[in-house]
């Protein structure tokens, strides 16, 4: 057993850490920070675990974690630390995009390794600090990386990708409302959203002489959880090579399966699963990537992370299964 602290503690997030690490069978969870509802029940606030803990949200850390979870808005995780300095035994991953970029990662004598397991298993197993990855840049790099390990990424990528409202965390903004997202869809941040950043370097790490350039839409949609992402992209691969080629990149890759047949948010919702579908139309190579941006996208890959970290099977206490009906 080891001890694991969550900062941020009141957000959905950590409201989804918690939901995975109270049944996991090597944690017991020593703290859940939350300035803003210290002494108040956990259950008060994440009322779905009601009846399954006793947790008390508190102030500060115990000191006794082993590792700790950062589940803070962007631009604080960085000031967390800078305020409370961890251990150096003590193991961070964030969740914020503090981090995650290469000028970035390197932290009061620590380097942060980009937690995409997929792409960085060996150094994730060695490493102390952890950035997780973005959940939007989930999706994208997990429909690209085998092109981009293949030396594939020739020409311009394109990707249209709908997320749910709770990618827009707990605070509260006209347009997670549900008056105005109930039967309505809009983009924001078209080809400046922040996740081409990361998504840019690890494509580099495995293609590092590719010009090609993202153009990515994103769009808020109607629903609460998930992310659908369409990514295209010229190729000269016939449908059978592309889909051979993903099916041998991630053959050992425990969350991420290639589908024979398309694929749809229900598959994955509640589970840490990405599923890819690769097909050919013409010139252009489509790659349908579908993961909840809660587990997959955010906490759940945390966990992963984690268990990766302690040595453990990186599958342990992640085997949820989809709410499909």
């Amino acid at each position: 057993m080891f001890r694991a602290g969550i900062v941020g503690g009141a957000g959905y997030t950590a409201g989804e850490l918690l939901r995975i690490l109270l049944p996991h069978p090597h944690v017991e969870i020593a703290a859940v920070v939350s300035s803003s509802h210290a002494g108040a029940p956990v259950a008060q606030v994440h009322d779905d675990l009601l009846g399954d803990t006793d947790l008390v949200f508190v102030s500060a850390l115990s000191g006794t974690e082993d590792v700790v979870f950062l589940c803070l808005g962007h631009g604080n995780s960085r000031a967390f630390l800078e305020k409370n300095p961890l251990p150096a035994a003590t193991r961070v991953i964030d969740l914020s995009n503090d981090f995650r970029l290469h000028a970035d990662a390197e932290f009061a004598g620590h380097e942060f390794i980009y937690g995409l397991p997929e792409l960085n298993k060996t150094r994730i197993q060695q490493a102390r600090r952890i950035a997780n990855p973005g959940c939007f840049a989930t999706a994208i790099q997990l429909a690209l990386l085998p092109l981009a390990a293949a030396g594939a990424l020739t020409d311009d990528i394109h990707v249209s990708a709908i997320t749910g409202s709770t990618g827009a965390g707990q605070g509260l903004s006209e347009t997670v409302h549900f008056s105005w997202r109930s039967n309505n869809v809009s983009i924001y941040k078209p080809f400046t959203h922040q996740h081409l950043g990361e998504i840019g370097e690890s494509l580099a790490q495995l293609q590092p002489q590719s010009a090609a350039e993202i153009h990515f839409i994103p769009y808020r949609g109607n629903f609460a959880r998930g992310i659908f992402a369409s990514v295209y992209t010229p190729s000269d691969m016939t449908q059978d090579e592309a889909r051979e080629l993903y099916k041998q990149f991630y053959s050992e890759a425990p969350f991420t399966t290639v589908s024979d047949k398309e694929i749809h948010l229900k598959q994955v919702v509640n589970t840490n699963k990405c599923l890819l579908h690769v097909q050919k139309q013409g010139k252009q190579l489509l790659i349908t990537s579908v993961i909840d941006n809660l587990v997959k996208g955010a906490s759940g890959q945390a966990v992963q992370n984690m268990n990766l970290l302690f040595g453990l099977s990186e599958t342990t206490g992640l085997m949820s299964k989809a709410s499909f009906f």
